[in-house]
């Protein structure tokens, strides 16, 4: 959608608000962002070698609520519009959200939507331009249902890409107990389908499931699932927990499967893939508000008998009120290469309205065994500061010097209102 569409699209809706509704409430963020980097592709694609690109960024989003008297109407977008300085881009945008939203209609049982939103379900998320509906508190049925449809929308650099015949589909149910009993307290459960097509052709037709359950106060359990119906395969699958024996000490597990799955009518889909799996194992610990530490390994599995090893060991300390110190070292090693690694950040708050920030990391990294070890680093300095109550402002400073840059310079400045 054209840059001119997104920012009048965003501004007219106050307007027409505040003609049908002087009560409405308008809510909301105003971020303007100022970026450079180093490109090495400006000029419509000719490389000139480490030329500097400035672009100019606004994100505006906000709500408008209590527009109707009963206040069951609402309205909520969020867009950005860009101005590229040096590459020839030129002035940019994309509406990311745009809808109106009317909820607990039939005695509190329906909510819609209707606009452009963002879905998310347990078989698959998608950015719509359609409807949402979501049916609920039904006497003596302890479920949720959904339904969604619409024109998928999809990103390009420029852009948006596909046409009326790209749609996006999906359907599902979720648990929804209005007085549960105490093993049930905090459950969440949802299984769905979710399609995507072009035209008359089916590109994605997948289901999926997730479930969250609290057990004794200190033990969640987790997992989602997806399975591709194209493929006959479980494209994505996580099993997890979480055990709290103390109040500082939390152990973590879990398990995630991924195998890739392409749209039905992609050449990709004709070509032979591994899976992909992991196994994390990590441990978070505070002693005091002074200091906390975790550590965790990972075993990674590509296929074919590759695997690679990961360590991971990290503390905060705050050694004053005012500082907050992070440091990190993580080594991996095994399949294609291995690379081992030290963070360190701080953070320092001048005061309740001044905060400074800076760090580096630093990496030491072979891709082979036919390879010497490569040396990258970044350095980063940062600071934000809250002008008055809804205005702030911040700023990150960075450099990139690995085996590609001598020096790779980049930076934004962020100026965030809220209203």
């Amino acid at each position: 959608m054209g840059v001119k569409k997104v920012l009048g699209l965003l501004l007219i809706f106050p307007l027409l608000c505040a003609s049908g509704a002087l009560a409405a409430e308008i809510h909301g963020r105003s971020s303007t962002q100022l970026i450079w980097y180093e490109n090495d592709l400006i000029n419509n694609g000719v490389v000139n070698g480490n030329d500097t690109s400035f672009e100019l960024a606004e994100y505006l989003r906000l709500g408008i609520t209590k527009i109707d008297q009963a206040g069951k109407f609402s309205i909520y977008g969020y867009g950005r519009a860009s101005q590229d300085f040096t590459s020839g881009q030129g002035l940019n945008g994309r509406l990311y959200y745009l809808y109106g939203e009317l909820h607990d209609i039939f005695d509190q049982r329906l909510d819609l939507r209707l606009g452009r939103q963002w879905v998310n379900y347990a078989a698959g998320s998608a950015i719509v331009d359609g409807v949402f509906a979501d049916l609920h508190n039904i006497d003596n049925i302890p479920l949720g249902f959904t339904v969604m449809g619409g024109h998928n929308v999809r990103y390009s650099l420029d852009g948006e890409l596909g046409d009326i015949g790209d749609t996006v589909w999906a359907a599902g149910m979720y648990l929804n107990l209005k007085n549960p009993p105490a093993f049930f307290k905090g459950t969440q459960a949802e299984f769905s389908w979710f399609r995507t097509m072009h035209d008359d052709q089916v590109n994605r037709d997948v289901l999926g499931g997730t479930l969250t359950q609290y057990v004794l106060k200190n033990l969640k359990l987790y997992g989602n699932a997806r399975y591709d119906l194209v493929t006959e395969s479980f494209n994505e699958a996580l099993g997890g927990m979480k055990y709290y024996p103390l109040s500082n000490l939390i152990f973590t597990g879990e398990y995630y499967h991924s195998y890739p799955t392409f749209d039905a009518t992609s050449i990709y889909s004709v070509f032979a893939v591994d899976a992909y799996q992991e196994a994390v194992g990590r441990v978070d610990y505070t002693f005091n508000d002074m200091v906390s530490v975790h550590g965790g390994y990972t075993r990674e599995w590509f296929g074919e008998g590759a695997a690679a090893n990961v360590w991971l060991v990290g503390a905060g300390v705050r050694p004053i009120e005012p500082l907050l110190l992070n440091i990190e070292y993580d080594q991996r090693t095994g399949y294609y290469g291995s690379i081992a690694g030290v963070l360190i950040d701080g953070l320092y708050d001048v005061n309740k309205n001044i905060q400074l920030g800076a760090g580096f990391n630093w990496d030491v990294y072979q891709r082979n065994q036919s390879t010497g070890e490569e040396i990258a680093r970044q350095y980063w300095l940062g600071a934000r500061a809250k002008l008055i109550k809804n205005l702030a402002v911040s700023a990150r400073l960075q450099d990139d010097v690995n085996v590609r840059y001598e020096s790779n310079w980049s930076g934004r400045v962020v100026i965030d209102y809220d209203f």
